[in-house]
């Protein structure tokens, strides 16, 4: 087989042992790697009732076969598993190092199983994999994590995907760090490691598989790197970041604000230029990539240096909770990335709470302290809170869901998908989004579909997803769910999201890898599959066509910006999506025809016995 090791490395955590198992090409062929692959593998590995924090609840971290290869921006890996967040299925992705490393090992995959009855650590080296004790580590941040593993391996080359005091305090949204600031934030995939007491997986090694046809890779890569510099926006990601767009999505009022109440705010002192004119900032780049969209913020406080915030955790502890002081919202990104939470739903549940004390639903003495808009020292205080479990942090750690149902609101209030916490991006300013998060496979996701990328002038012609009114519902859904394909796919090659490579180019690497004959139509139908097997699972664990839709804060018209009296006709766009789909709309299981049309038989006669 080219292109993979064609071995996957399974380790049982209550035994303490470790197999290594075989992956056929035909396999590979139709799950291609990463998170697909990895829904793959636990799909028969799911009962209804299972407890996501269980020893069963089997966790994966997956590569794909552009992963270690000179492709560029495909230093990525998923980590998936049921989400101790959302009870369904449960998926995050990370670039840096480490998935090159973890490439290197000499395994496309590791499946952990189990529960050590003492901390530990995974290390995988060059075909071989030892479970070592972590007591020492327990307790440590995710920074001090890495570099103590680095230091007793005494291997410079080696690099840690570990979780920090939240994963081991099993907080809901915890997620998984590596190369410092870099994580795998989404879904509480942080939580799952810490029920296993599993601490970290430090990886390292020089295997590669070989390619079909070596000698055309390398001039696929150089063409990419040539593509990718070539492209406006890389320009743009390279000098501001991410946050390159905070001020055209206030424009466009896909930025929210005041927990998605408003889109309108003082924008000038949270975008990328106004973080490069305070701060000594400097780039980084993920292995292989050559835009380099990270930010590093040197001497942020006297010997500190930190990650700066992304456009998602800038937003979400900024404008959302109508906060413009960049000084808290970098405090609290290096706090979450310390401690390991995804700094999404952290924001999202600290604006609820703001909110919730505005409509006085929660109390000072509930609180402890005043709440109110824009109170960067406070924002800080309920993240510390969250973190230690403290008070009302307890119950800001189980998300916004959890927190509208204790506190007995109205569960459209509660800004998420399926339990999940909703992005950074507005389904009133971009309607094809706004479909893309209601059936996205883990919840509210901009990344599984960034429809604003097409409405704002991008397209995928192979496929006919076109530019369009971006505030018109109208023949949105069945583009929607394409697309939405597409990008699934891209957490299975594994490919960053923000390289702009065209459909051809990607049947082309993946066919010079590999030896395969892949077509645009191919890739497509791989990308359905891959959509379908993670709808299935949930189903399994009881989505159903109800759990389709937005909350109505999310949904609720406008009084300003470019959205006002704007609201999406979101069944109009799931009516098509669904029948695009295949499913059912009595009962939101994709159709027996239809799984058995994608080669997935097995599943059709599971949920349809």
């Amino acid at each position: 087989m080219k292109g993979y090791h064609g071995r996957f490395l399974e380790v049982d955590l209550t035994n303490r042992t470790t197999q290594d198992l075989p992956l056929s090409e035909e396999f590979c062929k139709q799950y291609i790697g990463g998170a697909t692959m990895a829904a793959a593998l636990i799909y028969d590995r799911i009962t209804p009732d299972m407890d996501p924090l269980s020893p069963e609840n089997p966790l994966v971290m997956a590569t794909g076969p552009f992963t270690g290869t000179p492709i560029p921006m495909c230093s990525r890996y998923a980590v998936a598993g049921i989400s101790p967040l959302t009870g369904f299925w449960g998926e995050a992705t990370s670039g840096g190092v480490f998935p090159f490393r973890l490439k290197g090992s000499g395994w496309d995959r590791i499946i952990v199983t189990g529960k050590a009855d003492s901390p530990v650590f995974l290390l995988i080296k060059d075909g071989q994999a030892q479970i070592r004790d972590a007591s020492s580590l327990w307790g440590k941040d995710s920074y001090d994590t890495q570099q103590t593993i680095k230091d007793e391996l005494g291997d410079d080359k080696v690099s840690v995907a570990c979780i920090g005091p939240a994963g081991e305090r099993l907080i809901r949204y915890s997620c998984v760090m590596n190369d410092k600031g870099r994580a795998a934030g989404r879904c509480g995939m942080g939580a799952l490691m810490g029920s296993k007491n599993l601490k970290a997986v430090a990886a390292s090694g020089s295997k590669r598989p070989d390619f079909a046809d070596a000698g055309k890779v390398p001039e696929l890569a150089k063409q990419a790197v040539k593509d990718i510099n070539g492209n406006l926006v890389s320009v743009a990601f390279r000098e501001y970041g991410t946050l390159m767009y905070m001020d055209m999505g206030m424009t466009l009022g896909d930025t929210p604000s005041r927990y998605f109440t408003k889109s309108v705010f003082p924008v000038s002192g949270v975008t990328g230029q106004a973080l490069r004119e305070k701060y000594s900032v400097s780039n980084y780049a993920c292995r292989g990539c050559p835009i380099g969209c990270g930010r590093q913020l040197k001497d942020f406080k006297p010997g500190l240096d930190v990650d700066g915030p992304e456009y998602e955790t800038a937003v979400a502890f900024g404008p959302l909770c109508l906060n413009i002081d960049f000084d808290s919202i970098i405090e609290a990104n290096h706090l979450c990335n310390v401690q390991g939470i995804d700094t999404i739903s952290a924001g999202v549940t600290i604006a609820y709470a703001i909110y919730l004390y505005e409509q006085g639903a929660l109390s000072k003495d509930r609180v402890g302290f005043e709440l109110k808009w824009g109170d960067g020292k406070a924002i800080l205080k309920l993240l510390q809170m969250i973190v230690n479990q403290e008070g009302i942090g307890e119950l800001l750690s189980n998300g916004t869901l959890a927190m509208a149902r204790e506190l007995g609101r109205d569960e459209g209030e509660a800004a998420q998908v399926k339990g999940l916490e909703m992005p950074m991006h507005e389904g009133r300013a971009f309607h094809g989004l706004a479909v893309s998060y209601a059936t996205g496979p883990r919840g509210a996701c901009h990344l599984k579909g960034d429809y604003y990328n097409i409405d704002l002038g991008n397209m995928v012609l192979e496929y006919m997803i076109l530019p369009s009114d971006r505030l018109s519902s109208e023949g949105k859904g069945e583009p929607a769910a394409k697309f939405q394909s597409f990008k699934d796919l891209f957490d299975a090659l594994t490919l960053c999201k923000f390289a702009p490579l065209q459909v051809p180019q990607l049947c082309e690497m993946l066919n010079a890898l590999t030896g395969w004959e892949f077509s645009p139509e191919d890739l497509l139908a791989a990308g359905d599959r891959s959509v379908n097997i993670k709808r299935a699972i949930s189903n399994k664990l009881g989505v159903t066509r109800e759990h389709d839709t937005l909350p109505e804060i999310c949904l609720k018209p406008l009084d300003e910006g470019s959205t006002a009296g704007i609201r999406p006709d979101l069944e109009m766009m799931l009516k098509e999506y669904y029948e695009y789909r295949g499913w059912d709309w009595e009962t939101g299981k994709p159709t027996k025809e239809k799984l058995t049309e994608l080669g997935l038989e097995k599943v059709a006669k599971d949920l349809y016995q």
